[in-house]
């Protein structure tokens, strides 16, 4: 599994963006292709059947947007105006290839003996129409390695930057940027198809895509970098995304197990900020604001995913075991941490890795004292992939003052602001540093 944050015990801060100054036209098309691109990438990857070409054509309407809309206003609907930029210029490289005459004839000719197939009813009744699915799928192809797969839909699908695959992967940023580059390239020379495959097929990419959806969803919950913790979209794109893997895959624990996990952590956003957009730890939440809907719906996925495994649970079952915990407790206090250490200890025990040991730390020190947890990550502090993790000092600056070793915590709590990307996360850690000072 990628390195990427737990949702159970350490990523707690999240934001909705906030109003400020009125915002530059720049700006403006810089946050609505941020949101946008995936879906015009996928609209565009289904008409090109490339997803470079696809990404590419992308950005050509992007830089469309940034000569017209400072001088003719933004659109009403700029992601329509964005998708139609991009197939427009789709069609004319179709259209500038050697063999579009003759392929064209060759579909005239198809269509005057049958009927057109239909794109709204598949014939298949296992074949599902949904462009971000099909990207999904694709970019997860067996042909690339598991890390290139995830890395290049985080790319396309997230519209996340290199250096954020790479916080989200702890690697250095070249190695992604390389991972992309040749993953795009091996499947234009392959010929893969846009689509979501069927039966052994669609179950070898499962993994992989599942680890995307994740991931996605992370990034929209707690974002890499950037003025705001919260990406809306990304969230509601993942959230969607699982849901109709559940429905089309009704059989596989790990589908409901990462449903639920997405149900329980998207029905805390409401509480997660304050009346001026500041964080909300998750200990002082107004809990009573939470979706209980979304939760039920994350409670009826994780007995789905219970009820439909054969074995012991896998990894997305029991991050949502863990999340129900959180659920399930009415009052901050009532929190099972005990329980909760136990399924970070069979985390980790199934999908080994140094940021599932930080969270299982943190569930150790509310269940058995912050010494108890200090021990769990002081042997984290030589871990190489945790060496630029802001949340490793984060953490351990919190044991440290909860042990009234406040010298020792303030310098932790230095180096995680220094080492946080994100204006939210760092203003919070100086904050926290601040009252520190009081004391």
């Amino acid at each position: 599994m990628p390195g990427a944050v737990p949702y159970g015990g350490v990523a707690w801060w999240a934001v909705e963006p906030q109003p400020t100054a009125a915002p530059t036209a720049a700006h403006t098309i810089e946050t609505v292709f941020r949101l946008e691109s995936p879906r015009v990438i996928a609209g565009v990857a289904r008409i090109v059947r490339d997803v470079g070409i696809a990404e590419e054509l992308a950005q050509d309407a992007l830089v469309a947007a940034l000569e017209q809309w400072p001088r003719d206003g933004v659109p009403g609907n700029p992601g329509a105006w964005l998708m139609a930029t991009a197939r427009h210029r789709a069609v004319d490289l179709i259209r500038r290839r050697e063999t579009y005459a003759r392929k064209l004839q060759e579909i005239g000719r198809d269509l005057s003996r049958s009927a057109p197939p239909s794109y709204e009813e598949p014939a298949d009744p296992d074949d599902i129409d949904d462009d971000l699915l099909r990207l999904v799928f694709t970019a997860c192809h067996p042909v690339l390695s598991p890390e290139a797969r995830t890395a290049l839909t985080l790319r396309l699908l997230g519209g996340l930057s290199t250096a954020e695959i790479a916080r989200a992967y702890l690697v250095p940023e070249p190695t992604i940027a390389q991972r992309i580059v040749r993953a795009k390239r091996t499947l234009a020379k392959q010929s893969v198809a846009f689509e979501v495959p069927y039966g052994p097929d669609r179950e070898a990419r499962l993994g992989s895509v599942l680890d995307v959806i994740y991931l996605i969803f992370n990034e929209g919950y707690a974002a890499t970098a950037g003025d705001d913790l919260l990406r809306p979209g990304l969230c509601e794109d993942a959230l969607r995304l699982a849901r109709v893997l559940s429905a089309l895959m009704p059989k596989e624990p790990e589908v409901h197990g990462l449903t639920a996990l997405l149900e329980f952590q998207a029905s805390r956003t409401a509480a997660r900020t304050g009346p001026g957009g500041e964080p909300v730890l998750l200990k002082d939440q107004n809990r009573r604001r939470w979706n209980r809907m979304l939760i039920a719906r994350g409670i009826r996925a994780l007995d789905r995913a219970g009820a439909t495994a054969t074995g012991a649970p896998g990894p997305y079952a029991l991050q949502a075991a863990i999340a129900a915990c959180h659920a399930h407790a009415h009052r901050y206090e009532e929190t099972d941490w005990r329980a909760i250490a136990t399924l970070y200890g069979l985390l980790a025990a199934c999908a080994p890795s140094p940021v599932v040991e930080l969270n299982r730390a943190v569930a150790v020190s509310m269940a058995d004292g912050p010494a108890e947890g200090l021990k769990l990550v002081d042997a984290l502090t030589a871990e190489p992939a945790l060496r630029d993790y802001h949340l490793l000092p984060s953490v351990r600056g919190d044991l440290l003052a909860r042990l009234g070793r406040t010298a020792e915590a303030r310098t932790e709590l230095e180096r995680a602001a220094g080492l946080a990307r994100n204006e939210r996360e760092r203003q919070l850690l100086l904050t926290r540093i601040r009252s520190l000072a009081d004391h």
